[in-house]
């Protein structure tokens, strides 16, 4: 498999650096970091964070409201789009197994999704080197972690969504509609509608965080504010059922959870399904 998985994924990595998304995809990101340090983000500070932690705190709210949209915007044609363009009479004739086909793909994809979230932070601390500023590297090690968890969620459920779609355009609008879902759904919103029907609170912090962008965000901010103020009670609740450290570790593993099992029910599918 491991020789199948390498020219799928070297073919996969070429396509996306031609493609004009790619390209919209990491200025966007290096854009994002130019114009933190432009506007001298790293010289405020606010609640105590100052330099380098401040601009990563901003960078990681602004990611989480851009990569999920454009991972399942770019990733859901891949599979349908090359149903619909015939591509997979042409790959059934090669001598690549369809496993290594599909995990190479997806692999080739998560690298060209996450390069540039990442890069960009390499390029803010790398800067900050330079300039002399304190570099918290236990929160560019934490936010690494968690936007590679998030870039692996939501790549499995843009992959299932594009594997079970039998065309480009319904698979970009099913995309959207589960984006437009999750967005909805964050803490302000659910939460106002179960504390006014009084359900209990812990059941309503725990559907809170079944949405992966809900324990995302909240890690995010736990970092920042370690009492997490702005959740307000719910806060209580969520040190109750995990500890700081427990809800560090399982903002790292949920996600990635979904992923990859989104992306182990496209490939069942994908190999009983009718490819053509």
């Amino acid at each position: 498999m491991f020789n199948d998985l390498k020219p799928a994924l070297r073919l996969e990595m070429t396509e996306s650096l031609r493609a004009r998304w790619f390209m919209l995809y990491a200025l966007v990101f290096g854009g994002i970091v130019a114009l933190l340090f432009a506007f001298g983000l790293t010289e405020s500070r606010v609640l105590g964070f100052i330099g380098l932690s401040r601009l990563l705190v901003t960078y990681i709210q602004l990611v989480m409201a851009i990569l999920p949209v454009f991972v399942l915007i770019s990733t859901v044609r891949s599979v349908a789009g090359d149903r619909e363009a015939g591509v997979f009479e042409y790959l059934l004739s090669l001598p690549v197994s369809l496993s290594g086909w599909f995990w190479g793909k997806l692999l080739g994809r998560f690298l060209m999704v996450f390069a540039p979230v990442f890069i960009a932070m390499f390029g803010a601390a790398l800067w900050a080197l330079i300039s002399d500023i304190e570099i918290p590297w236990n929160i560019f090690l934490y936010y690494t972690g968690l936007l590679a968890s998030l870039s692996w969620c939501f790549l499995g459920i843009a992959i299932l969504i594009s594997v079970l779609s039998r065309s480009a355009d319904v698979a970009q609008g099913i995309a959207f509609m589960v984006w437009l879902v999750l967005l909805l759904f964050l803490d302000l919103i659910l939460l106002g509608v179960m504390i006014q029907e009084q359900i209990p609170a812990e059941m309503a912090v725990s559907i809170a965080l079944f949405n992966p962008l809900q324990t995302f965000r909240t890690a995010a901010l736990m970092l920042f504010d370690p009492q997490l103020i702005v959740l307000g009670p719910a806060a209580f609740v969520l040190f109750d059922l995990f500890g700081t450290l427990g809800y560090q570790v399982f903002a790292l593993l949920y996600p990635a959870a979904i992923g990859s099992l989104c992306a182990l029910f496209a490939y069942r599918s994908f190999r009983k399904g009718d490819l053509l």
